[in-house]
């Protein structure tokens, strides 16, 4: 496309605009009407520890949403020459979870708790008896339910409780609304009615009845939006929050707020049913979407939902590739001691790709990567381990083999309840993050391990502010009756295949052998924490 034509998408309001709050980064993205990225800009930020909580202040918010809004509009003047005046749509997008309570007059109760803090163990536990559904500490009703058990006296002049997406969303905006996918993080959602679960809101209700608040819950919690619908506009006081240099103008339509899990599934185009994702990095986390409600409760998995309604099972797992990292780069160290100057990227490739020429189970080797604890095996802290018996054939080829499985082995185990005991069918799993870095090796060995073909897009780099743009552009110019998995394979998608690669049966064999070592060996992982 020529320049020309990318400056009359910018004055003429054709492109849509994503910005996610990352809990590092704030990106915002500007796409045209082909979905693709045309401008953007960033801000870093860091959360804070105060009182025991981790947490983000309020101007620190603004300035970020502002700082990287401002170098995204000095993007497209420098490349277009034009000052940005109008967008056809925007989206938020943030870190799922937390808590941010609001009285009568809108000021915030306590400070912002965000989904790193784990201070709700108590509520989490008792909600998840009383639901019967896995309510992790994070979530917001979580946080709600502890300050109760608490006894915090702010909890009775709450009016309104929302995620940090519904919050930026309702200043810009004046709408108390949530997409779905956020919702979900929030209090479980019924994906018949695609809103909170009615039976759940009632329980709720009743276990806090005691308490006498002039509330109920559902009185305070945001408005569910699916995916297309729309969720206001920009407001005149909206427009000054979010750019400082008051370009802008009022009035451009915003579409329902979501959370990181629902744009990594958008940038990733698995939000359809029998599809999902793995972002593989310092931590890992798989989501699958679901056919059907799973059986019963598991404390490993938890239930969110896509942006469109649909559930989703999620994995997560602490540790992932920090342990395989400090392995290369003790290799590295070796070979500049050597007086060989390698590049980082040539020695990952050369041991990941090592890696494929060892024994299918990794000859007898046994590695643990747990630099933190790991609640998919119960554990509370990690010790970083390997371990193998003088028969084990230790060689270079099995020492990387084992590291690159057992970065996958706990996400294994969680990622077995769902294919295994609850059949659940998958035809394709995108992967992402730093593990699929290196061509065809975190890849194969993702597919070997689950048993499922495994395809690696190239806009995976794009990331969430990107999949928060791209459901602004579904809002707006979605056809009559199209779901967001048609739009998303039509117009953002199309010819973009990546490499898509079938498990090797070789390498199935060889996960199920190392993944019984794995399970096996926990002792010794228990040992290590007792005693170093």
């Amino acid at each position: 496309m020529g320049m020309e034509h990318f400056k009359d998408a910018i004055l003429t309001g054709k492109t849509t605009l994503g910005i996610e709050l990352g809990s590092t980064r704030i990106k915002a993205v500007l796409v045209n009407e082909e979905n693709e990225p045309i401008a953007s800009g960033s801000h870093d930020w860091e959360n804070q520890y105060i009182d025991n909580v981790w947490t983000y202040n309020l101007d620190d918010i603004w300035r970020g949403v502002q700082n990287s809004y401002g170098q995204m509009t000095s993007d497209v003047k420098n490349k277009y020459g034009v000052e940005l005046t109008t967008i056809g749509a925007i989206g938020f997008s943030g870190m799922m979870h937390g808590y941010m309570a609001f009285d009568e007059s809108g000021e915030l109760l306590v400070p912002f708790r965000t989904w790193r803090n784990t201070i709700t163990g108590p509520a989490s536990e008792q909600l998840t008896n009383v639901f019967q559904y896995q309510i992790p500490q994070r979530w917001s009703i979580a946080h709600l339910y502890q300050a109760i058990l608490n006894g915090e006296s702010h909890v009775k002049n709450i009016r309104f409780l929302t995620t940090l997406a519904g919050y930026i969303h309702w200043k810009l905006t004046g709408e108390k609304v949530l997409g779905v996918g956020e919702a979900s993080g929030m209090f479980p959602i019924d994906i018949n009615t695609k809103d909170f679960n009615k039976s759940m809101l009632a329980q709720f209700n009743e276990l806090v009845a005691s308490n006498d608040y002039s509330w109920k819950i559902e009185d305070i919690l945001p408005k569910v939006l699916v995916a297309g619908e729309s969720a206001g506009v920009l407001t005149e006081e909206g427009v000054k929050l979010l750019d400082v240099s008051g370009k802008l103008k009022a009035g451009i339509p915003l579409c329902p707020p979501e959370g990181d899990a629902g744009t990594g599934m958008v940038a990733t185009n698995s939000v359809a049913k029998r599809t999902g994702n793995v972002s593989a990095g310092t931590s890992v986390f798989a989501m699958a979407v679901l056919e059907k409600e799973l059986s019963k409760v598991y404390e490993e998995i938890d239930l969110v939902t896509t942006p469109s309604g649909d559930l989703v099972a999620m994995v997560h797992c602490n540790n992932c590739t920090s342990d395989l990292n400090a392995w290369v780069s003790i290799f590295k160290e070796f070979a500049s001691a050597m007086g060989m100057e390698a590049d980082m990227s040539k020695i990952f490739s050369t041991l990941y790709n090592k890696a494929l020429e060892g024994n299918a189970e990794c000859g007898g080797l046994l590695a643990y990567n747990y630099f933190s604890g790991e609640h998919i095996t119960h554990f509370e802290e990690g010790r970083p381990l390997f371990v193998r018996t003088p028969e084990s054939k230790f060689n270079l080829a099995n020492f990387m083999r084992v590291h690159l499985f057992t970065a996958l082995g706990a996400l294994k185990i969680g990622l077995d309840i769902l294919l295994k005991q609850e059949s659940v069918q998958l035809d394709e799993i995108f992967g992402h993050g730093g593990l699929f870095k290196t061509k065809d090796v975190g890849q194969k060995i993702m597919a070997g391990a689950i048993n499922v073909p495994v395809s690696v897009m190239e806009t995976a780099g794009e990331g969430g502010a990107w999949g928060i743009a791209i459901l602004a552009s579904y809002m707006i110019s979605k056809e009559e009756g199209q779901s967001l998995d048609e739009y998303l394979s039509k117009h953002v998608f199309q010819g973009k295949t990546g490499s898509k690669m079938q498990p090797d049966p070789r390498d199935v064999e060889g996960f199920e052998q190392f993944i019984k070592r794995y399970i096996d060996g926990l002792e010794i992982e228990r040992k290590a924490v007792e005693i170093l």
